[in-house]
């Protein structure tokens, strides 16, 4: 999903090479771009379009950086509008005091769902918890063969 979406981004940002400032017609452009590979990557609209509108009115018409192509500058853009969204701080995963802490781990086909609950339960186990991984997919007996495979080779039970 990520490598997609790198690879969008990357096409998008192309499009500005050897441009002295950004016209509004080229944001506009670029941005149809960034916006579908968003959507691709399963951003929800609405942050998607919160995230343009940052861009958009940032890079109208902005005089790009010595240092920076017009390329180099929309990506600086798009980072930091992503920043403003998702937070520049890292929340730690918060843990139930006492009892289960309940993860569910839900997303499109392919998008790194059984990597990720192998991930996170490696990091519960390196903070002394103890987590169980439950392959709840019936439909994908490779999923669940996976997940035990990357269990096994962790040490959590699955």
């Amino acid at each position: 999903m990520f490598e997609t979406l790198s690879a969008r981004m990357e096409g998008a940002f192309r499009r500005l090479r050897g441009k002295g400032r950004l016209s509004a017609a080229e944001v506009d452009r670029v941005l149809a771009d960034i916006r579908t590979a968003l959507l691709e990557a399963d951003v929800e609209v609405g942050v998607t379009e919160t995230i343009l509108e940052r861009i958009r009115t940032r890079a109208v018409g902005a005089e790009v950086m010595r240092s920076l192509t017009p390329g180099l500058q929309v990506v600086k853009l798009v980072n930091e509008a992503l920043l403003a969204v998702l937070g520049e701080a890292a929340e730690p995963l918060a843990f139930a005091e006492r009892g289960l802490t309940v993860i569910l781990v839900a997303g499109l086909q392919g998008s790194g769902k059984t990597t990720s609950a192998a991930k996170l339960a490696h990091y519960a186990r390196n903070g002394g918890r103890r987590p169980l991984l439950v392959a709840a997919d019936r439909r994908r007996p490779a999923a669940a063969e996976q997940l035990r495979r990357l269990g096994e080779g962790m040490g959590v039970p699955v």
